[in-house]
């Protein structure tokens, strides 16, 4: 991983484990017309790793946006939001929970740790495209993203 990242050029951060979706969010973003690249790891230990650049990911460009499942293997998405809002480091970079979860409790709690907004993703595809669609607009092309 050795691309650049400028303003241009962004880097999202996919946190999903489940390949359907990934290949769905992917696919969504294909005919964006922002430079962009997706990096997608599958569980919360390698999420950590790759934001503080450790070990196999010590090159990793910083994301611009973090879009990041709650439910996920070794280390819960829940967790990986409180570390991620708690380093000085990382606490900047916008993440945005993309989950399945209804669950009142589980928006709550991530507002109350910071992230910058909760989406239910859609199982109609038409609508988790639009929902897609709309955090790209949003978030990489409205708004004013920290530096490092």
């Amino acid at each position: 991983m050795s691309v650049e990242t400028d303003e241009k050029h962004k880097t999202i951060f996919l946190v999903e484990d489940n390949k359907a979706d990934i290949r769905l969010i992917q696919e969504a973003l294909k005919n964006s017309l922002i430079p962009h690249q997706v990096i997608t790891v599958r569980d919360g230990m390698d999420a950590m790793a790759y934001l503080r650049q450790e070990g196999e990911f010590a090159d990793a460009p910083r994301p611009d946006l973090i879009l990041l499942d709650l439910n996920l293997p070794k280390k819960d998405g829940r967790e990986v939001l409180a570390e991620i809002k708690n380093d000085p480091k990382l606490k900047r970079i916008p993440v945005v929970v993309l989950t399945t979860s209804h669950n009142e409790e589980d928006i709550f709690h991530s507002y109350d740790l910071h992230v910058n907004c909760y989406i239910t993703k859609s199982r109609n595809l038409s609508q988790l495209f639009q929902i897609v669609k709309g955090i790209e607009d949003f978030w990489l092309s409205t708004v004013t993203l920290p530096s490092d």
